[in-house]
């Protein structure tokens, strides 16, 4: 998206592309773009790789990653596959930093810089705030669910264009 718009940092636009599961929220939404975008996707892309799962649809890795991770089962978000070959403390920073990114609020979002110092570092870490998307169910039956639980206000359309 950076190259699209050139040297701004950010914008306004009408004409939004990409592909939903990357884009940030003010992005997908209204057409906001700044540095903090390409964040998010990093965030969203950093969160794949690390659990072998794609993120979209109705199985929203941003969100899982978020309960898991508020849930203190950050260890059942990692690819089985690589569990074995990986160092787990930067594993379990890596999802941190992951989650960062993927912060509903630009400005809550670190810039790509701090990011690579993130990853690189072994400095305490910010606590991440609601990722953006999340979509929480709420059902009366289970019983962790609360009223006074948070949900994301995000509201989105999707047009899906078909031939004739």
């Amino acid at each position: 998206m950076a190259r699209m718009f050139g040297d701004q940092s950010e914008g306004n636009t009408k004409r939004v592309v990409g592909t939903y599961g990357y884009m940030a929220p003010e992005y997908a939404i209204y057409g906001l773009f700044s540095i903090k975008s390409d964040v998010f996707s990093f965030g969203v892309l950093l969160l794949e790789i690390i659990s072998g799962k794609k993120n979209r649809g109705h199985h929203n890795l941003i969100e899982l990653a978020w309960r898991l991770w508020t849930e203190e089962r950050t260890l059942e978000l990692i690819d089985t596959s690589v569990e074995d070959s990986c160092i787990l403390p930067e594993i379990f920073r890596f999802i941190h930093v992951g989650l960062l990114c993927v912060q509903q609020l630009p400005h809550d979002r670190p810039n790509m810089l701090l990011v690579v110092m993130m990853l690189s570092g072994e400095s305490a870490l910010p606590h991440p705030k609601q990722p953006g998307f999340l979509i929480e169910v709420h059902n009366e039956a289970h019983p962790s669910s609360s009223k006074n639980e948070s949900c994301s206000a995000n509201k989105m359309t999707v047009t899906l264009l078909e031939a004739r």
